[in-house]
């Protein structure tokens, strides 16, 4: 995978969702680096290869991205990410895998982000990447210069949204069922992984992430929120199912963490059998660990 420039684990806490951008192009060094980094991508942990294309204002060009609409969300944005992929097996949790790991790598150059999934113009962003009849975009993601960092991140949209809370650690993480949960002492070495899925960005702060550690294994479950996805205006706006994304950031951040840690494992499916309390969970994918 590609290499990013800081530890993934300074990275990772410094990334928050900016609304508000300096109207001043992205460097175009910082473009380069994007870009080659973009080309380096593997496939996803679930073998999907989504399509992603920059989309950025220039000097010589300040109204490239006229006509590409955010619904008010987003002000200043000089430059956009733009996701793309054919929906087919766990291509969603692949995009969101991927998607999140080019922001990382933005937000060590300095850039800010916004991950957006329901507000924006599907059909302007696909006509400017000349969307194929098989594609679909699940996602997007502003990016630019900071107006004001310490601004940006008490911004009144993330506080309507939650965006400064996180579930806590007891309500994320279990050992052997959902009865009991794990403790940071217990996690052991995994204890900085799965703090990173829990500062990792979800729709709406609904963070819908549950793993439980069984012996080796590392289960990971989505917990839906009811009525999320099935919402009339999801279905109205062709809104992807969001939460797949997030579960596929997730994996992004347990993943590049542990790997900085020397902590070697990879993904397989290995549902195992237990009880599930909750409504609406469902079991995606399984790290287990191995010998480096």
């Amino acid at each position: 995978m590609p290499l990013l420039s800081r530890p993934i684990v300074e990275i990772i806490p410094e990334r928050f969702s900016c609304r508000e951008f300096l109207e001043k192009p992205v460097p175009v060094d910082s473009l380069g680096i994007l870009e080659a980094f973009i080309c380096a991508l593997p496939a996803g942990p679930f073998g999907s290869r989504p399509r992603f294309q920059m989309l950025a204002a220039s000097a010589q060009d300040p109204d490239a991205l006229h006509g590409l609409g955010t619904y008010g969300f987003i002000r200043g944005a000089t430059a956009f990410l733009v996701g793309a992929s054919k929906p087919v097996g766990r291509y969603l949790e692949d995009l969101g895998y991927l998607m999140e790991e080019t922001i990382l790598a933005a937000t060590s150059l300095g850039l800010g982000t916004c991950w957006l999934g329901g507000s924006f113009k599907r059909s302007s962003f696909g006509r400017r990447i000349s969307i194929q009849p098989t594609e679909e975009i699940p996602a997007v993601t502003a990016m630019g210069l900071m107006l004001n960092e310490e601004e940006a991140r008490n911004g009144l949209i993330r506080q309507q949204v939650g965006a400064h809370q996180r579930r806590s650690w007891e309500r994320m993480f279990w050992e052997d069922d959902f009865a009991h949960p794990l403790t940071r002492t217990r996690a052991e070495d995994y204890a900085l992984p799965l703090e990173m899925v829990r500062l990792g960005p979800s729709a709406s702060n609904k963070q819908p992430w549950q793993v439980v550690r069984k012996g080796s294994d590392w289960h990971f479950y989505l917990r839906r929120t009811q009525g999320y996805h099935q919402g009339a205006v999801n279905q109205a706006l062709k809104i992807a199912d969001l939460q797949r994304i997030d579960i596929g950031i997730a994996m992004c951040h347990f993943e590049l963490t542990a790997r900085e840690l020397g902590l070697a494992g990879e993904w397989i499916e290995a549902q195992p059998e237990m009880e599930i309390p909750f409504p609406l969970v469902k079991y995606v994918v399984t790290w287990r660990e191995r010998s480096a």
